[in-house]
């Protein structure tokens, strides 16, 4: 019988984004279902490239099968490398892999290039997590684009379990307003210069907000000058959850299109919040949830393309707010019970 739990977690120090949001949330599910249990977390660097096998080895030296002489009956990893750690009893969420060694590799996402160097680099980290994730009595993902990069280059089959956003019970909707909002990091692989660029093709009453921090922000306040929106685009940085909540509610629509996403809890919270979400034929998790002219709207990942649909949206804003009440028909079904049934069955 499973009564311990440890949930493992990788994490950049000063930096929270989804994989952590995840963890905390996973910890305190498994809590409220009855099961003892704690997060073990180790810090995560992938720069320079050499660090990345170094991380992965420290995990691998953890042998967390029992603490202070008790048994720890369930391990559960989450992202890369947490599920490198030992135990007879392990099974992975996946949250992610290290991407940039695998479908990322020769883009602008990705520090590794198609050099011998690097692709011996990609080899070695492929074959390891092949070996380290069969390990694991049972392995999931949390969305169906991260089970098709498994089992794309690892050979390896899962399952995947969706999960609600921490602030579901929270999220509600309100009479939209004259904006679209951004929420995320602001990285270059969550493409917010899109959302940007997009605001050239809609009406100069349309207005942006974009909630988040990250090591794009100034290059994107220098674009978005250089485009003569600095009036029509609103820098927040970081939001609490109140101004998060807030923010969703009075929109007119979210605009998310960021590179082969892994899950994207934006989508679930703008649905929640009855509104419709704006994406792109490659944001990969997104594409799971928002179906182009019934909860949103799917176009090529292109500025005017982003813009004409969010253009399209505020002339006709009854549509608007049919595809957001979708959007929320949706993603209501999405529960908890599910992910912790499964997880602690395949340990058992």
């Amino acid at each position: 019988m499973i009564r311990t739990i440890v949930v493992c977690e990788a994490q950049v120090p000063f930096i929270r984004g989804g994989a952590e949001a995840l963890v905390s949330e996973l910890v305190l599910q498994f809590r409220k279902y009855g099961f003892e249990t704690e997060r073990v977390s180790l810090p995560f660097k992938w720069y320079p490239k050499s660090e990345v096998l170094a991380h992965a080895g420290a995990w691998r030296l953890l042998d967390l099968s029992e603490s202070n002489g008790r048994p720890i009956d369930l391990l559960v990893g989450t992202k890369f490398p947490t599920y490198f750690a030992r135990h007879p009893r392990k099974v992975t969420w996946l949250v992610h892999q290290h991407r940039a060694a695998y479908e990322l590799v020769g883009t602008p996402y990705s520090d590794l290039e198609h050099d011998e160097h690097d692709l011996a680099l990609r080899d070695r980290l492929i074959a390891l997590d092949t070996t380290m994730l069969g390990e694991c009595r049972g392995i999931f993902s949390i969305s169906a684009t991260i089970s098709a990069r498994l089992q794309r280059y690892n050979g390896l089959g899962s399952t995947p379990l969706y999960h609600p956003p921490r602030l579901a019970d929270r999220l509600h909707a309100a009479p939209a307003g004259n904006y679209v909002l951004s929420l995320g990091r602001l990285e270059t692989v969550k493409r917010v210069d899109l959302a940007i660029r997009a605001m050239l093709h809609t009406a100069p009453s349309l207005s942006l907000k974009v909630a988040g921090t990250g090591s794009q922000r100034e290059a994107l306040e220098r674009l978005a000058e250089s485009l003569g929106l600095g009036s029509r685009v609103q820098f927040l940085g970081e939001v609490n959850d109140e101004q998060a909540i807030d923010l969703f509610a009075g929109a007119l629509a979210v605009v998310f299109p960021p590179y082969d996403e892994d899950y994207g809890y934006v989508t679930l919270e703008a649905f929640l919040s009855h509104k419709p979400v704006v994406t792109t034929i490659d944001a990969g998790g997104p594409n799971e949830f928002v179906t182009d002219g019934v909860t949103g709207c799917v176009v090529t990942p292109d500025g005017a393309a982003i813009g004409e649909a969010l253009a399209g949206l505020d002339r006709d804003r009854r549509r608007a707010a049919r595809l957001g009440e979708a959007g929320y028909d949706l993603a209501r079904g999405i529960t908890w019970s599910g992910v912790i049934e499964r997880l602690t069955s395949a340990g058992a």
